[in-house]
């Protein structure tokens, strides 16, 4: 026998396979597991960077507070953060718009320069030009 559709005030709910809320990854199973593999996935890519950051030598102080403010609060959705954390995070974040912003800079002269100018892309871009961008 199918079942009836859902309805709140006379509208019909529309069924999903599941629906994040509030950060919180809710399946029609309700178990725990896409939340859970959300989540992982998550901190595994912010555990990265604090891998890149130890590997650049960086003092144990300050992989604490970039762990504390940038992968604990991604993984415990309530991390309470000092000052410092929150330093860091903004750190952080203007490092990667920074990051983007001159990264797509140059792919857009890149693109410029071979789509405008094709017989002087080799002349303009040369691995000097390539150093100083």
């Amino acid at each position: 026998m199918p079942s009836q559709p859902l309805r709140i005030r006379g509208e019909v709910v529309e069924e999903v396979e599941d629906y994040k809320y509030l950060g919180v990854v809710i399946d029609n199973r309700l178990d725990w597991k896409s939340n859970s593999e959300a989540v992982y996935k998550k901190g595994m890519s912010r555990l990265y960077f604090l891998r890149k950051l130890r590997s650049f030598n960086v003092g144990s102080r300050m992989l604490e507070i970039f762990y504390q403010s940038v992968v604990a609060s991604a993984i415990f959705f309530a991390a309470i953060i000092s000052y410092g954390g929150c330093l860091c995070q903004a750190f952080v974040m203007y490092s990667f718009v920074c990051s983007d912003t001159s990264l797509l800079t140059v792919m857009v002269f890149d693109r410029y320069l071979a789509i405008c100018r094709p017989l002087q892309y080799h002349t303009v871009m040369t691995k000097r030009r390539l150093s100083e961008l």
